[in-house]
């Protein structure tokens, strides 16, 4: 049988016991349908040298030979992962485009006697979905922006009000990224990764409430924000969060203290700013680094690098602001305002 996609939610509701991608690992690890599980039916090496031949010498010998290759891995998924499943399992089985490979490995799995589906259109009617939620759509709900500068908490502000019953979209969480220079978090999702993430949490939103999004630029890292997102969020009603420098200087030596505690770490992370800041004002931030003043590095960072830029891009929001102002950020200073947003927000 073939299922049409026709979104998350009534992928969700089909009911399917698994979601299959039978592409490359190197083809599932760029994008692939959310809670696939990765079961090739031909690897890397088996896929490239299948083209060859296929473009090379002739199509029936390709096919010939790439039968074979995915008829021993379809019997070592058999005899591995697929071991357990029951009589009356169904999963849903997926290729590029919803051609041989799923269907072969399909047919593989209906001849056990599992009710086998495959994805009409494959991974590239789901892609098209994403594009069209993302690039082809306006932002389906009412976006509220968290803004603030550098150190006034939004990232944990937006946690805090996710726990209070607001709706939230985490766009840094969903890229891998702290949004500031410093911020590195580890290996970022590919493009097409960050915007299936994205349209997936965008797809469970109750289209009827206002969302927060925290304020950012149009890329977070090396990755781009959709132009609709970034519409909705230049648009969108704007909360901004105020607080001393003195008081952000020190969230942040707290809420960077992996960074604080690994001085070379830190200095390489600074070097990154001297195309914008020049090598003398760097080489006193490393110095400062490397002598253990952290403090004051933050309070440096803060006037001289974040806040004018943080000053320009807010240039570019239409939408109204409300502030909100913060003397403190330790725990109960970030609940308390973090109540008083949710209040506000829920009166919207």
């Amino acid at each position: 049988m073939a299922f049409e996609f026709n979104g998350l939610k009534a992928l969700e509701r089909a009911g399917f016991d698994m979601v299959i991608d039978v592409r490359s690992p190197s083809e599932f690890a760029e994008d692939h349908v959310p809670g696939a599980v990765n079961l090739p039916v031909l690897s890397e090496e088996e896929l490239a040298r299948v083209g060859t031949i296929y473009v090379q010498d002739s199509p029936f010998k390709a096919r010939k030979i790439g039968s074979a290759l995915g008829a021993k891995n379809a019997a070592r998924h058999l005899e591995g992962p697929l071991a357990e499943m029951e009589g009356g399992w169904r999963p849903l089985v997926y290729c590029w485009r919803g051609g041989q490979r799923s269907g072969s490995f399909a047919t593989i799995l209906s001849q056990v006697g599992w009710r086998a589906e495959t994805l009409v259109g494959g991974y590239q009617s789901y892609r098209r979905f994403v594009v069209n939620s993302l690039y082809d759509s306006a932002f389906p709900a009412r976006v509220v922006l968290l803004d603030g500068n550098t150190g006034t908490a939004k990232t944990e502000l937006l946690a805090r009000l996710g726990g209070l019953g607001i709706q939230v979209l985490d766009l840094e969480g969903r890229a891998n990224q702290r949004g500031s220079a410093l911020g590195a978090q580890g290996a970022q999702p590919s493009q097409k990764g960050f915007e299936s993430r994205l349209a997936e949490a965008i797809a469970a939103l109750d289209f009827s409430r206002p969302v927060v999004i925290e304020a950012e630029s149009s890329r977070i890292g090396r990755l781009n924000l959709p132009p609709g997102v970034c519409a909705a969020m230049i648009a969108a009603l704007r909360l901004e969060v105020s607080a001393p420098v003195a008081t952000r200087a020190q969230y942040l030596c707290q809420a960077y203290a992996d960074l604080v505690a690994h001085t070379d770490l830190l200095v390489e992370r600074l070097t990154h700013l001297t195309r914008l800041q020049g090598h003398a004002r760097v080489e006193r931030w490393t110095g400062m680094a490397r002598e253990g003043a952290h403090l004051t590095l933050a309070e440096e960072l803060i006037r001289d690098h974040y806040d004018p830029r943080y000053a320009k891009l807010r240039g570019a929001g239409v939408g109204e602001v409300v502030a909100f102002r913060a003397e403190t950020l330790d725990t109960d200073g970030i609940d308390t305002l973090a109540r008083q947003i949710a209040a506000h927000v829920s009166g919207l």
